[in-house]
Formats: structure tokens, sequence, C-alpha cells
């Protein structure tokens, strides 16, 4: 319950409801595949409520086969509509690896990217996002990203400071990280025509308002929600 443990906790509960909606709106309007990207213990293929929705997981190698053995040790089924995808980002190009899992790249998909981004380079973010931004008109990426730190408040600061510490520590730094000026200009140069950026506030407004609890994000604000369309 710190008020920067309850923040991040907020956080990670809205990005992933927010992509889930983004993905149902896709759904709605015909797409029927959706990328997970940087899967890791992801669940929404065991929650999945569209049955004609294929679900490529895309995840680093050694994370995939972690979370295939905890799956069958825990004895739960893997359902016919997952595809795994083993990739490491940094060393292969997600075209590649999605070609060889079956993915219908004459078709719209939807690509989810959460808790992914600020530990990649830039060159491996510009190149997953070109190759998705080459995909048909319909395809969407949602996705989360972290504020560059120096255009955050003092308090802001402070908690990035200490959260950035102890993913370092974890062997996992951040290396990346955006204005919505500077990445609605990488959305672009990489073939996305519309994009939807919210900030705390708004993101608050839609999924925090009225709560009885009174859970909802403060005004430390380091990371947006995106959604970019081809």
């Amino acid at each position: 319950m710190h008020p920067v443990a309850r923040d991040f906790r907020a956080f990670m509960a809205v990005r992933s409801r927010y992509v889930e909606d983004r993905l149902a709106t896709a759904v709605a309007q015909g797409v029927r595949q959706y990328v997970v990207l940087g899967a890791g213990l992801d669940t929404f293929v065991y929650r999945n409520p569209f049955p004609e929705l294929r679900v490529f997981e895309v995840d680093f190698p050694a994370t995939q086969e972690w979370k295939r053995e905890m799956l069958a040790r825990a004895g739960i089924a893997l359902p016919a509509e997952l595809t795994f995808v083993p990739l490491d980002f940094e060393h292969h190009t997600l075209a590649e690896g999605l070609d060889e899992a079956g993915f219908d790249r004459t078709l719209p998909a939807f690509f989810g990217w959460l808790g992914v981004v600020p530990y990649l380079t830039l060159q491996a973010f510009r190149a997953t996002v070109r190759d998705i931004g080459q995909l048909p008109a319909g395809t969407a990426l949602g996705f989360d990203y972290g504020l560059s730190p120096e255009t955050l408040s003092p308090v802001g600061r402070i908690a990035f400071d200490a959260l950035a510490g102890r993913v370092a520590a974890a062997g996992e730094p951040f290396q990346l990280f955006f204005t919505p000026e500077t990445l609605e200009a990488e959305l672009r140069s990489a073939g996305f025509r519309r994009l939807e950026q919210l900030d705390y506030g708004e993101i608050n407004d839609r999924y925090f308002k009225d709560r009885a609890d009174g859970l909802r994000l403060s005004a430390v604000k380091l990371a947006m929600l995106v959604t970019a369309w081809v």
C-alpha cells in the first residue's frame, strides 16, 4: 500500500485491461490474429472469449520454455488456438519468427506489447514496429512506454530512479524512453497512420473513475499507454 507501489500495481493492471479492450474492438472489426509480444506469463489465451481468434505468444526462448514447463506441471492444457513463437528481439526480426510460426501476413492483426519497450535498444524497437507497420490496414499495436527521465517531475524522478535501480540489479536495466512527440515520430515513420496516447489523467478518467476503493494513478507520471493503427 505504499503510494509508489500502489501506483505501479494500478498501472500494471490497467495496461492489460487497456490492451485487451483494444483487442476486443479489433476482433469486432474482423481481426482474427492476436500477437502477444514478450508474452511472459500472460494468461489471455486461457481466458480468450473469441473462439475464432488465433493467438501467437512471442517471447525469449528460455522464458517461453520456463512457462511451458510450468503449464505442464500444473496440468494446464495448451489451447488449440495458441502458437508459441520463440524469438530474441535483439537478434532476429519479428517477421522471421512469425513467418516460421504460420502467421498470415496477408491479414490484419492486433499486437499487444506490455512491459517490454523500456528494456529494448532503439534498433530492436524500430525493427519491430517497422515489421508491424508493413502489415495490412486494420493492423494495430497496443503497448506502454516509459517517459524520458529528464521530462519527469522531481517526485517522478525519485520514483523512476528507485525502479531503475531495482530492474538493473535484477540484470535487466532500462534502456529506451520516449516523449509523446518522439514516439509519434517513430511510429509514423514505421507506417502507422493513426495514434492514441493516454496519459495518467486520461487513464484515470477511463478506468478508475468513481472506484469505491480510491485506486487510481497518482500525479507521478512515469509512463503512457498507446495504440497505433496501420
